[in-house]
């Protein structure tokens, strides 16, 4: 039997490549957009890559008789149809913002300028504060509150 790469219509969450890649590689997609998130993080060549391979790779029910140029052709009007969709959302959310929101926005900056003082200060005991350690700090607690979050059933 001939295996194909496709993306999948079914289980996808943005563009259908790492369930795509998940199936073709017989893995579950959860562990390949967990690998796009930290490649992602880690050099930003995730993004890059999982767009190219949305333009590349056919979707599902596509035939094999379908150009690279027509593949592309579809792979760029679903990105921007996606960017038409997301753009839609955030002028909704953006025109009924949450009510924490200047509250949480708020305690971020004042948090930035109390450590950037503190920095400032050169306080010799506090030498150790650096954001090479800060922001693996903050995304430890971000994901400590999130789980807690879910956790509770908010």
């Amino acid at each position: 039997m001939n295996k194909r790469l496709y993306r999948s219509d079914t289980d996808k969450m943005i563009g259908g490549v790492c369930s795509g890649l998940g199936e073709y590689l017989g893995i579950d997609p959860t562990i390949v957009r967990i690998f796009f998130v930290l490649l992602g993080l880690a050099d930003g060549f995730g993004g890059l890559i999982y767009l190219v391979l949305w333009l590349v790779l056919p979707p599902a029910g596509q035939t094999e008789t379908t150009s690279l140029e027509q593949t592309i052709r579809a792979g760029t009007d679903e990105i921007a149809e996606r960017a038409r969709a997301l753009g839609g959302e955030l002028r909704e959310a953006s025109g009924r913002p949450h009510p924490q929101t200047n509250l949480i926005i708020g305690g971020v900056l004042v948090l930035f300028g109390a450590l950037f003082l503190i920095r400032n200060l050169d306080i010799t005991w506090l030498r150790w504060l650096n954001f090479g350690m800060l922001w693996p700090a903050l995304l430890i607690v971000a994901g400590v509150v999130l789980l807690t979050r879910h956790l509770k059933g908010e």
